[in-house]
């Protein structure tokens, strides 16, 4: 879907993708089968590109970082996917930065889970996040009851209070290499039940325009605080009281976004473009 957009502008495409067939094969200039997680092989590929950005924050970013002290333009910067790959570090960002988040506790494995749940008096329901490695509703769940905890993985993540909220919504925002700001409608998201997915996503939303208003403010006010250059996903919960929450960002393209191309004059793929190319 990025590069579908890519067409439209006078610029060369180099891909790289794990898989031999991945559809992006056909779409590009140049595309290279090799691990997005090796960090020679990300440094190898990165060699002849004057601009290198990502689909998906499972990447090297340690090769990332080498590329960015070498002086390559890397989009997202590698520091800012440091913060949001990890969501531990990603929720102790908000809470250092006064951005409003759900209650939580992190810890390093099941040992330390269960004291934090004795320490922090969490009841069911509540949610277990992975720190690392989730992706499309995997490494979230919901546990409603205690022996649903004997059946997580001694990994080390989160747990935090689960939300009485009355709409799940999401602000998708852009941030310019010159620091240039435009964010998208806010659009409402219902999930799957049982997979944790988006299944339906409602834009233009019914909420409060004060509501949609604030959104936006917070979307914003994240990109900048991130110093993030390119899309960012803000995916946040609308509670029953009236405050507005963050769940979590994604650093790149996102589910929420999809409808903008048809529904939108700039899609969220163009906008992604224009902002890591400075246009």
């Amino acid at each position: 879907m990025l590069l579908t957009e890519t067409r439209r502008y006078d610029i060369q495409t180099k891909v790289m993708d794990g898989s031999s067939s991945a559809p992006c094969r056909i779409g590009c200039n140049e595309f290279v089968h090799a691990s997005i997680t090796d960090k020679d092989e990300v440094m190898k590929f990165a060699e002849d590109c004057d601009v290198i950005t990502i689909e998906i924050e499972n990447v090297s970013t340690e090769a990332l970082h080498q590329l960015e002290k070498e002086g390559k333009k890397v989009y997202p910067r590698p520091a800012t996917l440091d913060i949001i790959k990890n969501k531990v570090v990603q929720k102790d960002f908000y809470r250092d930065h006064k951005i409003p988040t759900a209650p939580y506790f992190s810890f390093n494995n099941a040992e330390e889970r269960t004291e934090g749940l004795e320490k922090c008096g969490f009841n069911p329901p509540f949610v277990w996040k992975a720190a690392t490695g989730g992706y499309d509703g995997r490494g979230v769940q919901i546990i409603k009851n205690l022996q649903d905890i004997e059946l997580l993985e001694d990994v080390d993540g989160l747990i935090e209070e689960k939300i009485d909220f009355i709409a799940e919504i999401a602000v998708v925002t852009a941030r310019s290499e010159s620091g240039e700001i435009k964010s998208f409608p806010l659009v409402e998201m219902e999930f799957h039940p049982t997979a944790n997915f988006v299944e339906y996503v409602v834009c233009p939303s019914e909420i409060d325009k004060n509501y949609h208003n604030k959104a936006v403010n917070l979307a914003e006010e994240i990109i900048e605080k991130l110093n993030h250059v390119g899309l960012l996903a803000v995916e946040m919960f609308l509670t029953s009281d009236g405050h507005i929450l963050v769940n979590e960002v994604a650093p790149r393209v996102h589910n929420s976004g999809h409808l903008t191309i048809e529904g939108n004059t700039t899609s969220q793929f163009d906008q992604h473009l224009r902002a890591i190319l400075d246009l």
